[in-house]
Parts: C-alpha cells; structure tokens; sequence
C-alpha cells in the first residue's frame, strides 16, 4: 500500500489564509472573552448592588478628582460613619457625591446626613434624608470621558456592527481550500504478474 501527501509550500496562499485565520480566530474568542466577563460583571453588579458614578466635578478633589469614575454600592444609611464619602438622591436633581460629616437617626428609619465637598470651604446647604445611600468603594482618575463616550449612539452603533460582522464571519460557511488541505491518495495492493 503507498501513499502520496501533499503539502501548501510555506510562502502560499493558503499559509497566508491559514495566519489570517487565526489571527481572526484569535479576535473571536477574545470577543468572546470580553462578552463572559461583562456578563460575569452585570451579574455581580446586580447580586451586590454595585453602578458608577461619574465625576464631572472637583468637589471632592484632591481625594477624587474630577472626571474620575467610582465604583458604588448600595447599602442602608445605618452603615455609614463620619468620613465615607457616599451618593445621595436628590429626587429632581443630579445625585451629590460627598464625604459624610454628620448622620443621626431620624423618624420612620429614616437617616439625617450632612455632607461636605473636600474641596469646599463649607457642608452642603442641608442635611439629606435618605433610608440608603451608595457607598464609594474605589475611584479611578480619568475614566469618566471615557465611560461616557460609550453611552454615544455612534459609539454604541459602531460596536454593534463590529460585533454583528465578526459573528457573521466567524458563522459563515468557508469553502475548503484544496490548496492548503492534505490529500491522501490510497492505492490497492495489486499482485504483479510476469
């Protein structure tokens, strides 16, 4: 029985084919990896009550500076002490974000907290009451422009066909390259006849 194999010669079409596919292969799967991970994200921001916060602000500078992204979690007014920096709701108005100077206990479990600016020369015009509050647990300098910019329509959109277009390519159906496959040609035993 003999058998003769072909191989694509290094430098051909189908090495290049072949690098091109995994480098896309590669991009796939870190898109992949990326989508599991903010997935993962989502899903521990839901259990622990974790959002963001954008500072567009100085207020709290030089402890947070401004266009810095924090991250916050919910928890109940009860379990902040003098020197957190927490958000507040304001109902109509933008949620403030200051460090905590005072809190006491007000009626139907209700907390009365007064708030101060690091960078302002006095507190808050008045105390908030609030049942939670939402406690900075981090900050990262400059993030804000950044995470804002993701909100853009035109940024949204242009994510949406990048990740439409490398599903469509990783989904659709290639066509086999003869060039680049090994073929094996069988050829029976015969018996030679003299």
């Amino acid at each position: 029985m003999s058998t003769s194999t072909r191989h694509a010669a290094p430098g051909s079409d189908a090495g290049r084919r072949s690098l091109t596919d995994r480098a896309l292969n590669a991009v796939l799967n870190l898109a992949a990896a990326g989508g599991a991970l903010c997935i993962v994200l989502v899903v521990l921001a839901v259990v622990f009550d974790i959002s963001l916060i954008l500072f567009r602000t100085g207020s709290m500078e030089p402890a947070i500076a401004q266009g810095s992204l924090a991250v916050v979690r919910e928890v109940p007014a009860s379990e902040v002490g003098v020197g957190d920096v927490v958000t507040v709701e304001r109902g109509e108005r933008l949620p403030i974000t200051h460090r905590v100077t005072s809190i006491e206990p007000a009626a139907d479990g209700r907390w009365e907290i007064t708030m101060q600016g690091d960078a302002n020369p006095g507190p808050d015009p008045a105390p908030y009451s609030v049942t939670t509050v939402r406690l900075v647990l981090f900050s990262i300098p400059g993030l804000a422009r950044p995470v804002a910019a993701l909100n853009s329509p035109w940024v949204l959109g242009g994510v949406t066909l990048a990740v439409s277009a490398l599903v469509v390519w990783a989904l659709w159906p290639r066509a086999r390259s003869t060039a680049g496959a090994h073929s094996t040609e069988d050829t029976e035993d015969t018996e030679d006849t003299v």
